[in-house]
């Protein structure tokens, strides 16, 4: 075997270490991917890092973030949420980047009385604004097991998919003047938390302490995604990961999927809210 010159040698161990990297954030340990930021014990990661759990109680909820950043990918975690009457609690989970013109996109799980749906909220923020807010109920209980939520982040578009079907697309329209988040590297974080201020039919139905503590829980995260790490972001190739996400669009079946679950169990969609914005709807409503 030829010996490597100098440069071809850092360029290899580079290589391997961005490889690495990847393989550990598709491999799904938990113990490896994340670290828990706040809660004082209510999150636990247990199975030798093959499940994570949030608790909410009456003193605190609690949270973790992922310990790589990235920029673009094809980012999966399977998540059951808190059972029975979760009225008043937010299960949020989303990516997010820092800063005063942050980037973020927002997968958030709003508790309902015994019975009643859950609302999936979702969002998307580009240079510090939002207000894109598109909301579901589940055609299933995501309390009753674990179901996979997905996010799909490239150059092109954003997708939302649940148990692999596309609920939402937000598309990149930057050169028609719409910010779109694609400079920015972003953060996993996710938390359980109180907000029966506003989170369950507009803070009408309280949280019943009686119940807590309030648990949800996390298992099978996959990464395919570049890796930010020094001012850089990197992307590799190996067989656990592949960069195909990188140019993915929807194909016509996923198109179909995503219209069929817009047209029954989308409950709002900022762009008919013509009450929040008598001016006009924002630019991407018509142009998506």
């Amino acid at each position: 075997m030829a010996s490597l010159s100098s440069s071809n040698s850092v360029l290899f161990v580079f290589c391997i270490a961005v490889i690495n990297s990847l393989i550990a954030a598709s491999a799904g340990n938990l113990n490896q991917d994340f670290q828990i930021t706040w809660g004082d014990g209510r999150a636990k990661i247990l199975n030798n890092g093959e499940l994570l759990t949030l608790s909410l109680d009456k003193a605190s909820g609690s949270g973790f973030q992922s310990n790589i950043e990235y920029l673009f990918g094809q980012i999966d975690m399977q998540l059951k949420l808190v059972p029975g009457n979760s009225a008043g609690t937010v299960t949020a989970y989303y990516l997010s980047s820092k800063g005063s013109t942050w980037d973020e996109i927002d997968f958030e799980f709003l508790g309902n009385s015994t019975g009643e749906p859950y609302t999936l909220h979702t969002n998307v923020f580009s240079q510090g604004k939002g207000n894109r807010e598109q909301q579901f109920h589940l055609w299933f209980d995501p309390s009753a097991d674990f179901h996979a939520y997905s996010i799909l982040w490239n150059p092109q578009h954003i997708v939302f998919s649940v148990d692999g079907t596309p609920i939402r697309k937000f598309k990149n329209l930057e050169s028609k003047g719409v910010p779109y988040p694609k400079n920015q590297a972003m953060r996993i974080y996710s938390s359980l938390w109180n907000a029966d201020d506003w989170a369950t039919r507009g803070g009408l139905v309280k949280t019943d302490w009686s119940q807590a503590p309030f648990t949800a829980s996390y298992r099978n995260f996959k990464a395919n995604a570049c890796v930010w790490s020094s001012g850089a972001s990197s992307c590799g190739s190996n067989s656990v990961n592949t960069n195909s996400w990188l140019s993915q669009e929807l194909d016509s079946a996923g198109e179909e999927k995503l219209k069929w679950v817009q047209k029954n169990y989308m409950i709002y969609n900022y762009c008919t809210d013509s009450k929040r914005f008598p001016q006009g709807y924002p630019p991407e409503c018509s142009m998506a």
